[in-house]
């Protein structure tokens, strides 16, 4: 996965983000521990893009949400990691 267009599909909300990616290697979702759970997906060949761990604050994405290729495709990506971070501090 190269270039600055590769739709990614989040599978809770089904939203559809434009991303930039580099990389050559992706998650075998079945392989998978019990506590990771798949969260976001390539639409142009079906390999995973992004998990999320159920028993901690934790998440990743194989793209650049920092990239932003749209006016602000990856935006939520932040926003996601900032609110777990204020939760975390007033647990």
């Amino acid at each position: 996965h190269r270039g600055g267009n590769h739709p990614v599909i989040d599978l809770k909300t089904n939203s559809i983000s434009i991303t930039s990616q580099n990389h050559g290697f992706a998650v075998d979702e079945e392989s998978l521990p019990k506590n990771v759970e798949a969260t976001e997906r390539n639409l142009y060949d079906g390999t995973n893009e992004g998990i999320s761990l159920t028993n901690t604050p934790a998440f990743s994405v194989q793209y650049h949400p920092e990239a932003r290729p749209g006016p602000r495709e990856s935006a939520k990506q932040f926003d996601k990691f900032l609110k777990m971070v204020k939760e975390f501090n007033h647990a």
